[in-house]
């Protein structure tokens, strides 16, 4: 075992999957080889972010995350803590504690009056049910005469169409007395 690999000589291609603990190669040239790596092996050069560094999408979540528990807790200390304790510690200059309600009061209603009027308008946008645009519309197609001589298991697909209302009513409402 040379540096904590179990395998030597791996030299990664194109097709290979590298993860921290494993090299997976799907070469054509070679059947598929597995090597573990070392988890304290320094010298492989491979981190567990890669040899580019992290991603920026990590560092974005990294930091939002980061901000989002300081932003929360500056918050809280804002909303409950004693006016005479943030005087204490030389905080003279915050906001107006009516506004540690009224801004979430006001974001769940702007929030619950967006839904309603999505919903108020998709309902105004649609057809009414009676309306014959709920059944048929530009792209509808009546059934094609399509004659088959074929017959058994030779027969072809017939094209697409639209199956028709009265068809419909037909095969469900048949069997009703």
């Amino acid at each position: 075992m040379k540096g904590g690999m179990l395998e030597e000589n791996i030299v990664e291609e194109p097709h290979s999957v590298s993860s921290p603990r494993r090299t997976l190669s799907f070469s054509k040239k070679r059947k598929a080889t597995v090597s573990i790596l070392d988890p304290d092996d320094k010298t492989s050069g491979s981190g567990v972010s890669g040899e580019h560094g992290p991603k920026p999408s990590e560092v974005y979540g990294f930091v939002g995350s980061i901000t989002t528990v300081v932003a929360t807790a500056i918050f809280l200390v804002w909303a409950y803590v004693p006016e005479p304790w943030l005087h204490s510690v030389g905080i003279f200059y915050y906001p107006n504690r009516y506004w540690a309600l009224a801004v979430p009061t006001y974001a769940m209603v702007t929030v619950v009056l967006a839904l309603v009027f999505y919903i108020g308008l998709n309902f105004m946008s649609s057809p009414p049910p009676t309306s014959l645009n709920t059944i048929f519309d530009d792209f509808s197609r009546e059934p094609a005469d399509f004659v088959t001589v074929a017959t058994g298991d030779d027969q072809p697909i017939e094209p697409i169409s639209d199956i028709g209302i009265d068809r419909i009513n037909e095969i469900m409402f048949s069997d009703v007395k």
